[in-house]
């Protein structure tokens, strides 16, 4: 007998059944979902609202994309699961290559697993067997994931209280915050800012570096998006000290930001990169791929995944990339072209509009209470309550947006890939609106 999940009909019935059984990681639901198509959700009192967070970065190609939801399905009828590496199949076979064929420069061989934060610890682990050695340096602000290796990784104090994490040859240096950087002149922050990460390789490690991990746009960290040189000279800092540049594209990647990778944006080619969220549209999988010599340290039983390759995700996976290369990557560069124009109208309009900064569909509005200066005095003090209030006015208005950032102070635009002009327009108008409250 099929189970029937209908008859939960509410809003509050799901809350509260997620009060009972579920742990309390996230108190704040935004919207509980009975059904999703395209640029919208809908909850279960048949309240309609405009998604323009894709459940963090993640349905890049659209809620129920139909050509990835016939390719799921009609895998569903050959084969659920088989460990791709136990047992071969075309589904992982396919994907291999063509990832092989979309990411940057040399990249070739793939590991499939189930999640960013896999992706990235697997990465680790690669670069560490490959150079030998053991220190890895990350970023202030960063966010690599929630696992106990990722967590080491990433740079907020918020998300590691409590935990301890394991990876102990760690090393934070500062991020190219041009907002918030005291170097900076006209928030333009340069190849100088990169500076901060040879003083802490030279200063807080052992000299024993395996790997320099960054995203090419700092998601959870405000949208932050790194200058060409400062990309440029930390890639070049990696490899004077025989070391690897590992990106991680988990949010980044996929079309988001104009390009199939933000890491196109830069004259870099990573050694390895990680991948997630907008890989499946929705399905768990995740992946990081390395140049050949690179992947091949990689020997018999030095990693596995039970779930990795999944055949459904893999070719949920075929099926988003064919939909984002067929027009939406293209839409996302010619919707965010507009976007950065519409939001710098915004920042002018508002003071409370500190920055507004982005790539393609990947767009953060930082707000701000210019009766405080903020941190290095360099511009007004975040306002997290303020952004608290425009994302719960934006709920009431019908319009789902993350609210995030180093100092919770951050607007999210990470929409489908999908979403038409009138759609980003009423967005931009309901948060002028909040801010007129």
């Amino acid at each position: 007998m099929s189970q029937d999940y209908t008859p939960r009909a509410s809003n509050a019935e799901i809350e509260a059944q997620y009060e009972e059984y579920l742990m309390p990681i996230w108190k704040d639901l935004h919207v509980p979902i009975k059904r999703a198509e395209d640029c919208t959700v809908e909850d279960f009192d048949g309240n309609e609202y405009l998604d323009v967070f894709s459940g963090i970065s993640v349905t890049n190609a659209g809620h129920r994309n139909e050509a990835v939801v016939e390719a799921a399905k009609d895998q569903l009828d050959e084969f659920v699961h088989g460990c791709s590496y136990l047992h071969p199949h075309q589904p992982a076979a396919e994907l291999g290559e063509k990832l092989a064929e979309v990411t940057p420069g040399d990249l070739k061989k793939s590991f499939f697993c189930n999640s960013g934060t896999e992706a990235v610890e697997g990465a680790v682990k690669l670069a560490r067997k490959y150079t030998g050695s053991k220190e890895v340096l990350a970023l202030e602000m960063s966010f690599h994931g929630r696992t106990l290796g990722s967590l080491a990784l990433t740079g907020n104090k918020s998300y590691k209280s409590g935990m301890a994490p394991t990876i102990n040859d760690v090393a934070h240096a500062e991020p190219p915050y041009a907002y918030r950087c005291s170097r900076c002149d006209d928030d333009e922050c340069t190849s100088g800012c990169a500076s901060s990460v040879e003083r802490v390789i030279d200063t807080h490690t052992a000299d024993d570096l395996a790997a320099i991990i960054v995203e090419p746009v700092m998601g959870e960290g405000g949208i932050i998006v790194p200058p060409t040189e400062w990309m440029e000279r930390v890639q070049a800092i990696a490899h004077e000290r025989d070391a690897l540049l590992i990106v991680d594209e988990v949010q980044s990647g996929y079309g988001r930001t104009g390009e199939m990778w933000a890491s196109d944006h830069f004259d870099i080619v990573p050694d390895i990169m990680a991948q997630a969220k907008g890989i499946a549209n929705g399905l768990p999988l995740g992946a990081f791929t390395a140049r050949e010599e690179i992947a091949d340290a990689f020997g018999s039983g030095d990693h596995l995944s039970t779930f990795g390759g999944n055949p459904v995700a893999c070719a949920a996976a075929l099926a988003t990339i064919e939909q984002l290369q067929d027009g939406l990557v293209d839409s996302a560069q010619e919707q965010g072209q507009w976007l950065t124009d519409r939001l710098a109208d915004l920042e002018a309009e508002y003071d409370a509009v500190g920055d507004v900064r982005g790539l393609g569909l990947m767009h953060g509005v930082e707000l701000v209470d210019h009766s405080e200066t903020g941190p290095n005095d360099v511009a007004p003090a975040p306002d997290p309550k303020l952004a608290k209030h425009v994302g719960k006015s934006l709920r009431e208005e019908g319009i789902v947006m993350g609210v995030g950032g180093f100092y919770s102070n951050v607007l999210r635009f990470q929409p489908p890939l999908s979403i038409d002009r009138d759609q980003l327009d009423r967005t931009v108008e309901a948060i002028g609106s909040a801010l007129d409250d």
